[in-house]
């Protein structure tokens, strides 16, 4: 089949048929999409200058194609085109937006597919380059990383902010520890970045890990800002891997008071931790690799000396351990001082502050600068002493100096500056060889050394003098030298006197300080004849034969010397006696013949001026004794001035001690002097002294004053006597004797006399306490009296009495006696008369009244019993009875009732007597006629007669009955006041007061059949019967006790009057509505009641 040509021929024109189809078909996709046409542009920009842009196809094949890139940013300029093998091209960054045409290339160059972009600005991303780390470095001592890394800041054409992102990591896993950002600024230029990093652990215990990024922020660039890739991580490995023993970390470390460390403790595989221990207290441990385990301490507080230990134990069998010293920074060196001793070194002192409590080689290291001649001295300090110095050279030709004081320790520094003038500052050492010599009786030489050189400078030298009373200084100016000896005279002293000499000295010109002073040196001065004649005074004796002549020693300041003896003459008698020390009087017989006395003092350089006194007294009229006035110290004395009085005043005093003889003591004052405070060692609080003032007259001493004084007064010493002399009924009589002298302490002012009621052995406290109602004072200001009289007090009554005596020193002890007042007489006599007349007074109004009232008490305590038989209530004229129709007393039939008058109704008890009845009729013919009764004095009331029944069948039960069976009750219980009940007592009506029936019974009787009466009943109810048979009374009359328009409560009915009787039994009204009490017996106001009369 195939040898056939024709065959061969049409198969061959099917087969270029159908390649050329295909290749139709090949052509057509390259035009409209062919799988090799660009996609998915993006381009990114490094540097703002040029730009990488990259796309994607639909084919990852690569078949030898190639691309052609056109960009253009404007539609004048023609585009820029270029060839690249790759999927990227780097193109310039343009404004606005760029067109890019991308077509796609075979390998003949012809071109397959083209794709057309527009890209803006917004669409490119800026990405800076991949930082490099260039250095990083770790300090194991301070945990702390050192990084460095180049900016790339050349890329960019401006200056633009950069941020970096530095990210620590730790530990195996890779960790982040921390990602820390740093600003910086991109110049145009490279620059090296600087970064570091402290670690809250050792970096021994693990390795670090550091790695950084850049993000570039241009404010005029639209696109997107991205950060750039991490760099290649750079390491500092740790220790924990290289280990041949157990170790903990930090070693010896030392950190703040309040720090938080971290220890850690490494180990060798198979090795594990059993525990970690800080000081003695044991921490949870942290697994920081599989090599090592740390602690955290929180607060450390400061060390000891010699530090806090820190311990590992690690299993099976190995410790290891640490110290950690826990001190404070230096702190700012303080009262800074620098100044020269010599002038051939500076020395400079200072306090060091708060001690930092670190020792040894941690202690504080102090370096002093000086910043003129660039040149510093280390200086040697004990940290535990708190003033530190150190010394700097002076220089030859240099006054100024700037010193700056440095510290540092291994947790800082501090620094303290000053600027001095050397020539101002010296403080010269204490001055050395001292000595003091002399050769007269008023001045001393002095020498001393002074090492240095002061050739430059005056120097200014103290002297202090001093003795036993005084001290003062004196001031040397001499020139300075260089290690010399100084010389001073010191003129004006005291013969006879030992001083202390000291001496120092400083600069003269500029003054800064005193140098210390030298030691004491005392010399005594020679002596000289005494100052002054010593003072004198004399006195005669009684009889005028003798005088005895009294001088005082001399004071040490004005002897000179040591007085050997006084010499003693009298002119114009050749009398010279010589008196040894310490004798200060003499006697010297006259023969009553006044001569001039002459005193000498004598030692051993001579002898002292003489002291003159006359032994002229003259005569005195009227001296008179004045008081002088203590002033706690001393005695203060006045007097008037004498213009006779040519030589002055002497004022002569004795003071007595015990047993010895009086010691005569004086002063004399001038004659213009009028007062004086006299003081002396002697003067004794509460001690009286007699003062003489004499005046010194040309021709002799007068007496012109006595005075008495104190130095001090105090409350008298104890209490006066005092006697009772006198009493009576009202007063006491005291009289007391005055208090010694000796005893008064003072000069009194007066007596406080104080009494009150009071028995002898009560307690004084609760007598005589002030402010006491029942105390009284009285105050005797007259010395003169010793006398008084107490008045106005109460008979019979014991008193106390306290006497007390004061000065201006207060109140003195107080004495007490016991005094009972006389019984008043006069008082008993009217205490017995008065209740004797009230009792008579009494008796005689009683009896009057009782005369007055006789017939009322007669009737109320004794009343008439009544006689039925004399009664003629019932006694009516037959025909009147018949013929007038208006008396129908006893009458059955029912009727109105009648008006009763009652005359008076003054007692509790009713009692009518007189009653008038008085029919309806004729009262209204007594109204009609206008004769109106007596309201005030009549109670009309009404009444009714009872309804007489034939008979009433007697009671069943054997109850006594009278045969009249008429029921007579007491009228008063019959109006009691309505009470309750239950509170209302049993009444005995037949016991009760007033008027009584002849028979009683019982209410219920009445409702039982009636009986016959027999003998035996009647017998029973003998006595007084009512005139009217019962049996014809109706139980339903209107006042009987059955009836049911009664209201009558009480158990009674019938008549309310006895038949016979005038007396009404009913009450007014008036006495139903108020309340009567239950007693029926007379009441008191009864007694002042009249009765009325008949």
């Amino acid at each position: 089949m195939w040898d056939n040509p024709s065959l061969r021929c049409l198969l061959a024109i099917a087969f270029l048929h159908l390649l050329s189809l295909i290749y139709s078909q090949e052509t057509d996709v390259a035009i409209s999409g062919f799988p090799e046409a660009p996609l998915y542009l993006k381009c990114i920009t490094h540097d703002l200058n040029r730009m990488i842009c990259s796309w994607g196809a639909t084919s990852s094949a690569n078949l030898g194609l190639t691309y052609k890139i056109c960009y253009t940013n404007s539609e004048p300029f023609s585009p820029v085109c270029i060839k690249t093998e790759e999927k990227r091209a780097d193109i310039p960054v343009t404004m606005g937006s760029t067109n890019i045409e991308i077509t796609t290339l075979n390998a003949s160059g012809t071109p397959l597919a083209t794709e057309t972009f527009v890209l803006p600005e917004e669409n490119v991303s800026l990405i800076p380059l991949t930082p490099q780390i260039l250095n990083l470095n770790a300090d194991f001592s301070t945990y702390t990383l050192y990084l460095k890394w180049n900016d790339g800041g050349s890329v960019f054409q401006h200056e633009l902010d950069a941020s970096w992102q530095i990210q620590i990591l730790r530990k195996e896993t890779m960790e982040t520890v921390t990602l820390m950002n740093y600003d910086s600024k991109l110049t145009g230029k490279d620059s090296i970045l600087s970064w570091n990093w402290t670690s809250d652990i050792p970096l021994e215990c693990t390795s670090h890990h550091v790695k950084i990024r850049c993000y570039i922020n241009d404010p005029y660039f639209s696109g997107r800002k991205e950060w750039s890739e991490w760099s290649p991580i750079k390491t500092v490995p740790g220790k924990d891997t290289k280990i041949s023993n157990a170790v903990v970390f930090p070693q010896d470390k030392v950190v703040l008071v309040g720090s938080n460390v971290a220890f850690c403790c490494l180990y060798n595989e198979g090795e594990s931790i059993k525990y970690m221990k800080y000081g003695s207290e044991s921490y949870s441990l942290l697994r920081l690799s599989k090599w090592s385990s740390a602690i955290k301490v929180q607060n450390v507080s400061a060390s000891i000396s010699s530090g806090t230990n820190v311990w590992c134990s690690v299993l099976p069998d190995n410790v290891a351990g640490t110290v950690l010293f826990v001190g404070y920074a230096p702190d700012t060196p303080q009262n800074l001082n620098c100044e020269t001793r010599t002038f051939i070194t500076i020395t400079c002192s200072w306090n060091p502050g708060r001690p930092t409590r670190l020792y040894r080689q941690r202690q504080t290291k102090y370096i002093l600068f000086e910043r003129i001649s660039r040149e510093n001295v280390t200086c040697k300090v004990d940290e535990l002493n708190k003033n530190h110095h150190c010394d700097f050279p002076v220089h030859a030709n240099q006054k100024i100096y700037s010193f700056t004081l440095e510290a540092t320790n291994p947790l800082g520094r501090a620094e303290s500056s000053l600027l001095i003038d050397v020539n101002q500052r010296a403080h010269l050492e204490t001055p050395d060889k001292f000595t003091v010599s002399t050769n007269s009786s008023t001045n001393a030489h002095l020498s001393w050394y002074i090492p240095g050189n002061f050739i430059q400078i005056r120097l200014l030298c103290q002297i202090e003098i001093s003795n036993t009373n005084s001290g003062q200084l004196q001031n040397v100016s001499m020139a300075g030298a260089e290690n010399s000896n100084y010389r001073a005279r010191v003129d004006a002293l005291h013969p006879y006197a030992t001083y202390t000499f000291r001496v120092r000295c400083s600069a003269s010109e500029h003054f800064w300080r005193w140098s210390k002073w030298s030691e004491g040196k005392k010399l005594t001065t020679l002596e000289a004849p005494p100052a002054r004649g010593p003072d004198i005074w004399r006195e005669k004796s009684p009889v005028g034969e003798t005088l005895t002549v009294f001088w005082k020693p001399l004071l040490l300041s004005e002897a000179n010397g040591i007085i050997r003896s006084h010499e003693v003459s009298c002119y114009p008698r050749e009398t010279v006696l010589e008196v040894p020390v310490p004798l200060n009087s003499t006697e010297i017989k006259f023969g009553g013949n006044d001569c001039l006395i002459s005193v000498v003092a004598k030692n051993r350089a001579g002898s002292s001026p003489s002291s003159r006194i006359t032994s002229v007294d003259l005569p005195s009229d009227n001296v008179k004794t004045e008081l002088a006035i203590a002033t706690g110290n001393g005695i203060y004395i006045s007097w008037h001035s004498d213009p006779n009085v040519t030589c002055g005043y002497t004022l002569k005093w004795c003071i007595s001690s015990g047993s010895e003889p009086c010691s005569v003591d004086w002063e004399m004052f001038p004659s213009n002097a009028t007062d004086a405070v006299i003081k002396s060692a002697l003067f004794q609080p509460g001690v009286r002294y007699n003062f003489s003032l004499y005046g010194c007259k040309h021709n002799g001493y007068q007496l012109l004053q006595n005075i008495m004084g104190y130095m001090k007064e105090l409350s008298p010493k104890v209490a006066p006597n005092f006697t009772v002399e006198e009493t009576s009924s009202d007063s006491i009589l005291v009289k007391w004797e005055d208090i010694p002298v000796e005893d008064c302490q003072g000069f009194l002012k007066g007596y406080i006399l104080s009494f009150a009621k009071g028995e002898k052995g009560t307690s004084k406290t609760s007598l005589m306490e002030e402010g006491s109602p029942e105390l009284t004072v009285k105050t005797i200001t007259d010395l003169t009296k010793k006398s008084l009289r107490i008045l106005d007090l109460q008979g019979k009554t014991s008193y106390r009495l306290d006497l007390q005596a004061y000065t201006i020193g207060g109140k003195g002890p107080s004495k007490d006696l016991y005094v009972v007042t006389k019984e008043n007489s006069v008082g008993l006599i009217i205490a017995i008369l008065i209740p004797v007349a009230v009792a008579v007074v009494l008796g005689v109004v009683t009896s009057i009244l009782c005369y007055q009232k006789r017939e009322w008490i007669k009737e109320t305590f004794y009343p008439d019993i009544p006689n039925p038989e004399n009664s003629k209530a019932l006694q009516f004229q037959k025909n009147i009875c018949e013929g007038n129709t208006a008396l129908k007393t006893l009458e059955m039939n029912p009727c109105t009732p009648n008006s009763v008058e009652v005359v008076e109704t003054r007692s509790t008890v009713l009692k009518i007597e007189d009653t008038e009845i008085i029919s309806p009729v004729v009262d209204s013919e007594l109204l009609e006629d206008g004769s109106d009764p007596e309201t005030g004095s009549h109670v009309v009331v009404s009444y009714c007669p009872p309804i007489i029944e034939e008979e009433i069948s007697s009671p069943a039960r054997d109850e006594p009955v009278g045969s009249s069976q008429i029921i007579y009750i007491d009228i008063q219980s019959m109006y009691q006041p309505q009470v309750n009940p239950e509170e209302e007592p049993e009444i005995n009506f037949v016991t009760s007061a007033g008027y009584k029936p002849q028979m009683q019974l019982p209410i219920n009787a009445m409702k039982m059949e009636s009986h016959s009466p027999t003998e035996e009943d009647l017998d029973k109810t003998a006595g007084y019967r009512p005139q009217a048979n019962t049996n014809v009374w109706k139980l339903d009359s209107p006042d009987s006790p059955t009836s049911i328009q009664s209201n009558n409560e009480n158990g009674s009915f019938g008549s309310p009057c006895s038949i016979n009787s005038r007396q009404f039994l009913i009450p007014p009204k008036d006495y139903e509505d108020s309340p009567t009490p239950n007693n029926t017996g007379w009441s008191f106001t009864n007694f002042f009641q009249n009765k009325p009369n008949d």
